[in-house]
């Protein structure tokens, strides 16, 4: 995208981590192998959800909206054999951390160490796409400078923005060979499309989040920073993946979406979160056995299996009070795209009012 279409915080963040790039990589004006690459430059954006919590890991609705605050890689990049006698290393940097972590690309990389955990987001979202690659005889050589400006810990999700800035980048390294593996799998003779490509980079870097980096997340945070666009909420379903651009009525006066950094530190890896996905999945296996064989997930469940739960004493507790919440949610959170778009601001207070209190 050229510089000028790009919002000035962005074009901020492109030249500090072009910056930084010089300072770690370049040698006496000359780098590595890789002075002959052409610069790569990604950006991927932060997050917030509107509403729809705890409803992603569930096969739910979730209805999230991109954030200017994002996420840049700058750097270079190729494709290697292995067996070309040349070492094939990653080396990566950020501007938060100022230890270059260097790495090989291979399935048999292990996550780093707690000084380097932030480099794990960015590794394992190159193993997701090492099978791209045409055999084990291949891999990938990168030296890539990261800088960003969505706030670490703030439950913006700067995790989804580093991961999602990270495949953007190996994508344009990888050019054609980009979801090679996908298409296979798929039956894909031709490329993928728009919409496909968003999908099959969110399903990546989730994956990356959740096997080498151990945090339970669904599939909203690197939904909406890979498909989000401009002036535009996304409502997904995270069981199909289906997901529709909902636009706000035009009104006077307009509506203002304000976001608050309360600097009370967010980490799902290590809050209440895995605790809760751990109780929505007992409160499932629960609702299975006892009240509806057809329930999967809770987003199968409905108000009639909740009653009965209840009354039958299936489900008490804060196990009840999670399943409860999860399919009143749903509702809540499709109520209010089509508030939304209706210009019924009211509604939507009232709906994300409710929303809140259910999550206690």
């Amino acid at each position: 995208m050229p510089s000028q279409r790009l919002p000035s915080n962005i074009q901020a963040l492109v030249q500090e981590a072009k910056t930084l790039y010089e300072m770690s990589f370049l040698d006496g004006g000359e780098d590595n192998d890789l002075a002959n690459e052409p610069f790569h430059v990604s950006t991927a954006p932060g997050r917030v959800n509107l509403i729809g919590e705890h409803t992603d890991y569930t096969g739910g609705y979730v209805l999230p909206l991109a954030i200017g605050y994002g996420t840049v890689c700058y750097g270079r990049g190729r494709v290697v054999k292995t067996t070309a006698g040349i070492k094939c290393a990653c080396r990566i940097v950020s501007s938060q951390h100022a230890k270059v972590v260097e790495f090989e690309a291979k399935l048999s990389l292990l996550p780093s160490d707690s000084e380097n955990k932030w480099a794990n987001y960015v590794q394992g979202v190159i193993l997701q796409y090492l099978p791209d690659l045409a055999n084990e005889e291949e891999t990938l050589q990168l030296d890539v400078a990261i800088a960003g400006d969505v706030p670490l810990g703030s439950g913006l999700s700067s995790s989804a923005s580093l991961e999602v800035a990270t495949a953007v980048f190996l994508e344009s390294i990888l050019s054609d060979r980009g979801f090679s593996s996908y298409r296979t799998k798929a039956g894909k003779k031709s490329g993928l499309g728009d919409k496909e490509r968003k999908i099959e980079r969110a399903l990546r870097c989730q994956r990356a989040e959740n096997t080498f980096c151990g945090v339970p997340c669904g599939v909203m945070d690197q939904f909406v920073s890979s498909a989000g666009c401009h002036d535009k909420v996304l409502l997904i379903d995270c069981r199909s993946l289906d997901f529709r651009e909902v636009s706000m009525a035009v009104s006077s006066p307009k509506p203002v979406l304000v976001i608050t950094n309360s600097n009370v530190k967010h980490d799902l890896g290590g809050s209440e979160y895995p605790v809760r996905v751990k109780q929505c999945k007992e409160a499932t296996e629960i609702l299975q056995s006892k009240i509806n064989s057809g329930i999967v997930s809770l987003r199968d469940a409905t108000v009639r299996d909740i009653e009965e739960a209840t009354t039958s004493g299936a489900l008490k507790g804060v196990l009840l009070q999670r399943a409860r919440h999860v399919v009143s949610e749903n509702q809540r959170t499709e109520d209010t795209a089509d508030a939304l778009e209706k210009g019924d601001w009211a509604l939507v207070g009232k709906l994300m009012n409710l929303s809140h209190e259910s999550m206690r």
